[in-house]
């Protein structure tokens, strides 16, 4: 017993010094930038966050919608979140539900409270909403908040007349922010960017108009999937885990930005037991039929059906959904090929922060069992394992555990020696990899130091 105590005492003595040296060794932020020349003029700084990031609200009763009350977070499917939508044009429709503001903290765990601190706090930007006054010689700090459920094109013009605003605003024309943004907030901005509010994927011609990127100083993405994501697709095919339940794949279904997060077709993102690739169109809506994925699985078409008292009623909008997937599953091609088209030579340039030491999902894989194809997302889950394939390194690469290096770094191979595809054009001016996964990375104290040595400079 005496010897239980003190291994006890000693490793708690351990981690004692441990939490100490930790924080002796924290950078000082608000010595390091609290001293900035106040005559220095800064760029507004503008915000965006990412999927799940923004608080949504019924604007006539004031309900709020997400993230909601702790118990629903935790015990709820989330079946509310679904988008509407009706046939011929198949538009996705918010109703009566609105983003209303950044989430920073939720059920404990921090959103982005703590970025938004310490822009505050160390950075010295002051929180402004686009309409307020501003005072010459101050910085300020905006941020964009957007339905992260709807079409990331929607999003970009959104984002078009936020940024405007604060030019009439600051009284300057010729006005240009900096932009830092998470997740899937950085698709948006690259959107925005290139076109604006100019929704150009409704074709397969990409025409730049460079209107973000006349207006933007300098870009920092934090986490986005450049090319993509394979963890959404595996939640497309599973639903996602909130809490203690999933967010079913037919809820998912109906929010076309999630389709824009699935993996750019430059990936290799499915292959054979045999560590081949396997040639099939992400973006096709055959390949989901095909493999029974999402609203194709018949356990999920059941349940969409069962949803109605009346089961034509069920089956009418089951057949309205296959149409919907088709139209945003399409739109997502285009979407993830519009932000790999060149740039003028005056483009802002991308700096970008992200994860490399977990290892994240890369593709996934497909046996053939007594003629029927089935999926493998995970290498334990191979029932066919190939002599000399090593499973986890073909299924898993590092990353953030949503979003893979590659992919952080907008390149279709992880090996840095091979050129980037020629296919893929993406700006980088320089990457800063940290140890930390994907919804910590905004509290990173290192990013956070980085960031404002980014944002500050004058160089």
């Amino acid at each position: 017993m005496k010897m239980l105590l003190f291994i006890i005492a000693i490793v708690g003595v351990t981690l004692y010094v441990d939490t100490l040296l930790e924080r002796s060794q924290r950078p000082d932020l608000p010595r390091l930038y609290g001293q900035t020349d106040k005559g220095v003029v800064q760029p507004p700084v503008v915000f965006i966050h990412g999927i799940l990031g923004a608080k949504l609200r019924n604007y006539d009763t004031g309900a709020e919608l997400w993230p909601g009350p702790l118990y629903k977070l935790l015990t709820s499917d989330r079946r509310d979140l679904a988008l509407k939508f009706s046939p011929p044009t198949y538009v996705s429709q918010t109703g009566d539900v609105s983003a209303f503001a950044v989430a920073e903290h939720t059920a404990g765990k921090d959103f982005y409270g703590k970025i938004l601190h310490t822009l505050s706090e160390a950075g010295g930007y002051e929180l402004r909403i686009p309409g307020q006054k501003i005072e010459p010689g101050k910085k300020y700090l905006y941020e964009f908040h957007y339905d992260w459920r709807q079409d990331n094109v929607v999003s970009a013009g959104k984002l078009a007349d936020f940024i405007d605003q604060i030019r009439r605003d600051h009284g300057d024309d010729q006005l240009k922010v900096d932009l830092v943004a998470h997740s899937m907030g950085g698709l948006v901005a690259r959107y925005y960017i290139r076109y604006g509010r100019e929704d150009v994927v409704d074709d397969n011609d990409f025409p730049v108009n460079m209107y973000g990127g006349q207006r933007v100083r300098r870009v920092v993405l934090l986490g986005a999937p450049n090319l993509g994501s394979v963890k959404i697709l595996r939640a497309f095919i599973d639903g996602i885990k909130i809490g203690l339940r999933k967010i079913p794949p037919e809820t998912m279904a109906t929010m076309p930005s999630l389709y824009q997060l699935l993996p750019h077709p430059l990936n290799n993102w499915l292959v054979t037991n045999t560590g081949k690739p396997l040639q099939r169109d992400l973006f096709s809506v055959e390949t989901w039929r095909r493999f029974q994925w999402s609203i194709f699985n018949p356990h999920v078409k059941a349940a969409i059906i069962a949803e109605f008292a009346d089961p034509k009623q069920g089956e009418q909008h089951y057949a309205n959904l296959q149409q919907y997937f088709e139209k945003y599953i399409e739109r997502a091609r285009r979407f993830v090929w519009s932000l790999t088209v060149p740039l003028p030579e005056d483009h802002p340039m991308l700096v970008v922060f992200g994860g490399d030491c977990r290892l994240t999902p890369a593709r996934i894989l497909v046996e053939e069992v007594n003629g029927i194809s089935e999926i493998r997302m995970y290498p334990e889950d191979v029932t066919q394992p190939v002599a000399g394939v090593d499973y986890g390194q073909l299924l898993l690469e590092p990353g953030d555990g949503s979003v893979t290096k590659a992919s952080l770094l907008g390149r279709d191979t992880l090996d840095p020696s091979i050129q980037r595809n020629k296919y893929s054009f993406f700006p980088l001016a320089y990457a800063i990899l940290l140890c930390e996964d994907h919804n910590s990375l905004t509290g990173n104290v290192s990013f956070q130091n980085n960031l404002l040595n980014t944002l500050l400079s004058q160089d």
